[in-house]
C-alpha cells in the first residue's frame, strides 16, 4: 500500500512539473516569443504602424477582410502590447466611419481583455509576477479585490497612462469575476476610444479643426495624467483605504 502511494506521488509531482513548465513555455512564448519574433523579423511591418496613413493604406489592401484584420490586431495590441492602439483606432474611425469603427474596436477590445483575463487565470499569479514583477503586480490585485473593485477597475482603465494590459493580467488572478469585469473595463477604455475614433472619422471628413480640438483635448489629458500620476496614484490609493474599511 505504501508502494502504491508513493509512485502515486510520484507520478502526481511529475504531472505538477510537467504543467508548470508548460505555463511557463506558453507565457514566454506570448508575452516575450512573440513580441521579439515580431520586432526583428518583421521589424519593418510594424514601424509602419507608426502613423494613422500607414495603417489606413495597410487595411485597405485587404478590403472586406481589413475588418477582421483590425480586429485581429486590437486583440494583439491588448494582450501583448507590441503595436499602438491609438493609431489603430484614429485608423479605424478614418476608414469605416465612427459607429462602425466603435464597434469593431471595441469587439477587438472585449476579446483581447477577455483572453488577457483567461490567460492569467490558467497560468496564475507565480507566473505573472516573473514578468510584470511581483510588486506591481501585487499592487493591482489588491486593489482589484477591494469591496468597490468596479469603481477602482474603471477608474484603472479610464485614467490614461495606467498600464491597462497589466490590469487585465492582474483581473484575472484575482476574486473579480469574468463577466462583470470585462463590461466595466469596456466602459472605462470608452472615452479614450471614442476620442480616437472621432479624430480619424473628421480626418475623413476633413474635419481637420474638429480633430485638432479633439486631439488638443488628449494631448493635454494624457500630459496631465502622466505628471500628475503620482498624485492620481495617490488619489485612487485613497479612495481604496475609504472603500475599503
Amino acid at each position: 500500500m505504501g508502494v502504491e502511494n508513493l509512485k502515486k506521488a510520484k507520478k502526481e509531482s511529475r504531472r505538477r512539473v510537467i504543467v508548470s513548465v508548460a505555463k511557463i513555455l506558453m507565457l514566454v512564448i506570448i508575452v516575450v516569443g512573440i513580441p521579439l519574433y515580431l520586432w526583428f523579423f518583421h521589424g519593418d511591418w510594424i514601424r509602419g504602424f507608426e502613423n494613422i496613413d500607414d495603417v489606413v493604406s495597410f487595411l485597405e489592401r485587404y478590403e472586406t477582410q481589413s475588418i477582421f484584420i483590425y480586429i485581429g490586431l486590437q486583440i494583439i495590441q491588448i494582450v501583448i502590447s507590441i503595436i499602438p492602439g491609438q493609431v489603430f483606432q484614429m485608423a479605424a474611425g478614418y476608414l469605416y466611419g465612427f459607429w462602425p469603427a466603435l464597434l469593431f474596436a471595441m469587439a477587438g477590445a472585449i476579446l483581447g481583455t477577455s483572453i488577457s483575463f483567461t490567460l492569467a487565470k490558467v497560468l496564475g499569479r507565480d507566473f505573472l509576477h516573473i514578468f510584470f514583477g511581483e510588486e506591481k503586480m501585487s499592487y493591482y490585485i489588491e486593489r482589484i479585490n477591494s469591496k468597490k473593485m468596479y469603481a477602482i477597475v474603471f477608474f484603472l482603465y479610464l485614467i490614461p497612462g495606467i498600464p491597462k494590459d497589466m490590469v487585465s493580467y492582474a483581473a484575472g488572478v484575482s476574486e473579480i469575476k469574468f463577466k462583470p469585469f470585462v463590461i466595466v473595463s469596456a466602459i472605462g477604455r470608452l472615452p479614450g476610444m471614442v476620442g480616437c475614433l472621432l479624430m480619424g472619422d473628421m480626418m475623413m471628413e476633413e474635419n481637420y479643426a474638429g480633430a485638432i480640438v479633439i486631439g488638443f483635448f488628449a494631448i493635454v489629458a494624457f500630459c496631465v495624467c502622466i505628471a500628475f500620476r503620482k498624485k492620481i496614484q495617490v488619489l485612487l490609493d485613497k479612495f481604496y483605504q475609504k472603500i475599503i474599511k
